[in-house]
């Protein structure tokens, strides 16, 4: 049972629940103690029971085999790590099944208050200015996220889901949603729910040269509804390769996103630059929560390009091509419940079927050799169907991306089969692709995260060929956190491997860039590849510092990146890897929508630009990424 919220009146915003429901209907703090003893008097009962069943079904009769058979009275490895650690918990499974009576709502704003300290409010100057600009995330939007309703019976698990889908909107920060046990009655329950916003405003400036840079302004919670805006505006583009001034010396990008009831959100884009306008809208609905049943989207996109097929020769202009087309896209999944024979948990494993439409129509098409349409550009249909088995679990850990803030780590088990077929004018194509995934985690030894994807087209002629084809592995750990007084600091480790088979001539992997390979690393020449496999280590160590309420951490890092330049694809391990070795500090601050940026040097033996090897660079790219285990839609293996 969580007390810290409970102990004491907070002042301004705080989130005292007594403020939330009738002053008649709480009684003094000091009377907690009683519902404790009330918790742990029905919590013996229970194992009184559970002992009794387990001595029952050790019987030899046919009674008791069949007890023996249907129930399962192991103890989950859950429980063994504590509260602290897990998401799924049991502290509220007495209330499974209740009706819930009142939802209150409080959200507190983005400086100054504490989910874990009540008494705290803003006192500075800066954080009461912070919180003068910023508005607080409505109620109404805070319900949207919400998997109970008045009036509805409360399910397992509704409320750590529900408290792990807050935190995961971009405009909270943390959250709690807890049990009124002071009103909560036999059968019917009172629910708290509390959180802390993010200051959503983001805005930057970029100055490339005197007459050319870059604007940007968003916000991740427009109005307080949840919306998220997001606008870029590039200016003074310079020159174009081997020509002239780029007719067009700006470029502009933006997106708006709105969420609606029942985890739908809509999103309207447009891009315009030189020689590159697109648009499009979408509509979609994900497996958000295991409870999920139903998920699926639908797009329109429009793109107008002009594209150059082959590099002039020194003096000559780039010669364009006109490409015109659109895209529809459509999906809709289902996943099945499995049966369970726990009498406490439901079975956490789904079967999940999905099915894809992709049409891509082309009006316009590159004809640089007498009318004749340029390969690759042709109209078509692909079709595609995923089964898949998932399993999901989410723990709740510290230290990982920010600085003790609540995080969820995603655990369980993924795999799925995935048969398509494409339509088009030439030559129709099969599609095949396996994908398997699995994570555990701990906080006694850590996180280890593995998966590997496997898919090719097969040429529907005489040859039977396979070709495009894919094989991509990921691996993700990092240790426990290690204490060393004030001061935290773990491990982390990474590798992302593409490597491609009988790909087609001129397909061809971004190589070595800071967000896919080394970090910092900009070679003179675009470094280009078939296949390619990527190591990075990095150690974090996190202080108590802080400056103008960023927190400080060190970074120390070593990456490496195997490349292959094969035609066609092949293994990347033949050539000597291209390696970079650094440290910097890293800066947060986990009030704000951009919360991070690092200030790196690097060094790197092979291929920089600079005669030493070294760099010193600024940069946003994180140690990890978590990869979830819910399916979603149907997609080929992607090769970049």
């Amino acid at each position: 049972m969580l007390l810290g919220p409970w102990a004491r009146p907070a002042c301004g915003q705080g989130f005292d629940p007594r403020s939330a429901v009738p002053p008649d209907s709480l009684k003094a703090s000091d009377e907690i103690l009683p519902h404790r003893a009330d918790s742990l008097r029905q919590r013996f009962d229970e194992e009184r029971v559970l002992t009794r069943l387990k001595a029952y079904s050790r019987r030899k009769t046919i009674a008791g085999k069949a007890a023996a058979a249907l129930l399962n009275f192991t103890q989950r490895q859950e429980e063994n790590t504590g509260l602290d650690a897990v998401l799924l918990d049991r502290q509220f499974d007495g209330h499974n099944f209740k009706i819930v009576r009142r939802v209150n709502i409080r959200t507190l704003d983005a400086f100054g208050y504490s989910l874990a300290d009540s008494t705290r409010v803003p006192r500075t100057f800066w954080e009461k200015s912070g919180n003068a600009l910023h508005l607080k995330t409505a109620r109404s939007r805070v319900r949207q996220v919400l998997l109970f309703r008045p009036g509805q019976p409360l399910e397992p698990q509704d409320l750590a889901e529900s408290e792990r889908l807050l935190r995961q909107s971009p405009e909270i920060l943390d959250a709690r949603v807890l049990v009124n046990e002071m009103t909560t009655t036999r059968d019917s329950v009172d629910i708290e729910v509390l959180t802390t916003d993010v200051f959503s405003i983001t805005a930057g400036f970029e100055l490339g040269s005197a007459t050319a840079g870059q604007i940007s302004l968003g916000d991740d919670n427009f109005l307080g509804l949840g919306h998220q805006l997001e606008n870029s505006y590039r200016y003074g583009r310079g020159l174009a390769p081997n020509g002239p001034d780029v007719p067009q010396q700006w470029a502009y990008q933006g997106r708006y996103t709105a969420p609606f009831r029942h985890f739908v959100y809509a999103q309207a884009r447009y891009r315009n630059e030189y020689n590159y306008r697109s648009g499009g809208v979408s509509v979609r609905r994900d497996f958000y929560s295991p409870s999920a049943h139903y998920a699926g989207a639908i797009s329109l996109d429009n793109f107008s390009q002009n594209v150059a097929l082959a590099v002039p020769a020194e003096g000559q202009p780039f010669v364009y091509y006109p490409l015109r087309y659109s895209v529809q896209d459509a999906w809709m999944g289902r996943a099945l419940r499995l049966r369970s024979y726990d009498l406490s948990y439901e079975n956490p494993g789904r079967i999940i079927v999905a099915a894809r439409v992709l049409n891509t129509a082309y009006s316009a098409v590159p004809k640089p050799d007498a009318g004749v349409v340029t390969p690759g550009y042709r109209s078509g249909t692909l079709l595609l169907g995923t089964v898949g088995y998932s399993v999901r679990r989410y723990y709740k850990d510290r230290y990982l991306f920010g600085f003790g803030r609540t995080e969820d780590v995603p655990t369980g088990t993924l795999l799925s089969f995935t048969a398509g077929y494409e339509l088009n004018s030439a030559v129709p194509r099969r599609y095949l692709a396996a994908r398997l995934a699995a994570a555990g985690f701990s906080t006694r030894s850590g996180y280890l995260y593995a998966a590997v994807d496997l898919g090719s087209y097969q040429l529907m002629n005489r040859s039977r060929g396979w070709e495009q084809g894919l094989l991509s592995t990921e691996l993700t750990s990092f240790t426990k956190l290690y204490h060393f007084g004030n001061w935290q600091y773990r491990h982390f480790l990474s590798s992302r491997g593409t490597i491609g088979f009988n790909r087609r001539p001129g397909e061809l992997l971004q190589g070595i860039t800071n967000e896919r390979g080394l970090r910092g690393f900009s070679p003179g020449q675009p470094i280009l590849a078939t296949s390619r496999f990527v190591l990075n280590y990095e150690t974090t160590l996190f202080t108590p510092l802080s400056l103008l309420g960023f927190r400080l951490a060190g970074v120390a890092f070593a990456d490496a990146a195997w490349v292959s330049e094969q035609p066609r694809g092949g293994t990347p391990f033949e050539n000597a890897p291209y390696t970079g070795f650094g440290l910097g500090l890293r800066f947060r601050n986990e009030f704000t929508a951009l919360r991070t940026f690092q200030l790196l040097i690097g060094y790197y033996p092979r291929g920089l630009t600079a005669a030493n090897g070294v760099r010193l660079f600024e940069t946003s790219r994180g140690a990890v990424t978590f990869t979830d285990f819910g399916l979603g839609s149907p997609v080929t293996g992607l090769y970049q």
